[in-house]
Parts: C-alpha cells; structure tokens; sequence
C-alpha cells in the first residue's frame, strides 16, 4: 500500500514513521509511505502557500494554485485523496476499514483557516479523527496511517489480531489476562483455562457485549442482534437486574 502524506511540517512524521509496526513494515515492503512538503509547490521565491481570505476575516487560507499541484504531483498513480479537516465525516472502524482496501492513499493536512474551496474540487473525502480543532492536519493523518497500516495483511504478523480488537465487530473488545496467574488475590477466569475453546468463545462474546452495553451503548442502538447475541444480552440484563435489586 502506498500512503502520500501532503504537509507544511514533514519532519512531524521522521521519527512516527519509523518506529514500532509501521517502521517494520515499511522495512519490508508492506507500507510504501512518503512525506511531501506543499511548499515546494509554492512558485514565488518566498514559498507562500497561504493568504489572507477573500471577504476579510481573521486568519489566512491555503492557496488553491499550490494544493493542485501539489496533489497532482503525487497522482502519478490514481489515489483516493482524503482532507484531515474538522468538518470532516468523523473516523471509525467502518471507514478505515475501507481506507484499508485502496492501493493508494493521499492525505492532504490542512492548516490556518482551511483551504481555499476551490481545492475540494480535488478532494475525495474529508475526514475528522473528533470534534475538536487541532493546530494542522499532521496529527490526525498519524492516526489515520496507524489505523489503517493495522489491516493491510503482513504488517500486524498475525491478520487475527485485528480481528478481535474493538469495533472490529461493534463492539468493544472482551477482557484480556497473561500471566501471572494469580496477582493480589486476583485470578484468572477458570474458563480461559479451561481448554474448552467453545466455552472461551462464548465467554468472550458476552464479556465483549456486557463492556459494549456498559461503556458504549450508543454501539448497540442499531446492532441487528443474532439469536447468540441476543441469548447473552438477556443472560446480561438479567443479572444486573439482580444484583441491582439485592443492593436494595
């Protein structure tokens, strides 16, 4: 997978890049990711991508001229081009799922009072990582490099690690216990010893939908259960109704 990454401060991403699972896989060959300076793109001497708003305002936009060359610079090959901006659709496992299938990502950071309207002509999505307002765009293109290199195949070692992990189903992910054994007077479920691995699944399917309904319910509101999950939500229900009943 081929990742561009278009930015004001490419030196932001030197040491991210290089580190932990992203740096092996760029190592190996799975993650081809390049950091290009917008700058460069700039075609007077002082190297001006911004300037002040059209109408007045306070703060400056981004120049069309020199976000289109820019892009176009690395469309060498066709690329899906996603704006990190705060009026973006907001980030979730459905959408880097998504992100995860395309061959070639261009990610656009953003800065000052946004880009000039006439560069969404360019752009194929925006994108936010939460409603808040960051400083540029460079932070919420990490998270978007991170969470999508997770899903291309080879980079976490083993594919079935991603998916178990929260969301990747909608729901948060089950409890999880390594050795020791025992720590202060804490165990280990019985059934994760157990061996059987048809108990284990179940254990983990309800612990993974009582965390969901506890933490993020709003991920249960739509959720078109099966006939297990729905077994376990009553299992669940049932025994929270109990326990709140004998704190009476």
């Amino acid at each position: 997978m081929r990742i561009d990454i278009l930015t004001l401060f490419p030196e932001m991403f030197a040491s991210p890049l290089q580190a932990s699972m992203i740096g092996r896989a760029r190592q190996n060959g799975l993650l081809q990711i390049n950091t290009v300076n917008i700058r460069d793109f700039a075609l007077d001497k002082h190297q001006q991508v911004d300037d002040y708003p059209y109408g007045g305002g306070a703060g400056m936009v981004m120049k069309v001229d020199v976000l289109a060359r820019a892009i176009q610079h690395v469309k060498d090959q066709p690329g899906r081009v996603v704006y990190l901006s705060p009026q973006g659709q907001r980030l979730d496992q459905t959408i880097v799922t998504r992100l995860a299938g395309e061959d070639h990502l261009i990610l656009l950071c953003g800065h000052y009072e946004g880009i000039d309207e006439r560069a969404m002509t360019y752009i194929d999505e925006e994108i936010s990582i939460g409603d808040y307002v960051l400083t540029g765009g460079e932070l919420g293109a990490m998270v978007v490099v991170d969470a999508v290199s997770r899903l291309v195949p080879g980079v976490l070692g083993d594919d079935a690690s991603a998916e178990d992990e929260s969301f990747a189903e909608g729901l948060l992910e089950y409890p999880q216990f390594t050795r020791p054994r025992s720590f202060a007077e804490m165990e280990v479920p019985p059934v994760l010893l157990s061996g059987h691995h048809e108990e284990i699944r179940r254990w983990r399917k309800k612990l993974s939908l009582e965390r969901t309904l506890l933490k993020r319910p709003d991920l249960l509101l739509n959720r078109a259960f099966d006939a297990e999950e729905q077994s376990l939500l009553e299992e669940i229900l049932f025994v929270r109704k109990k326990e709140k009943g004998a704190k009476r």
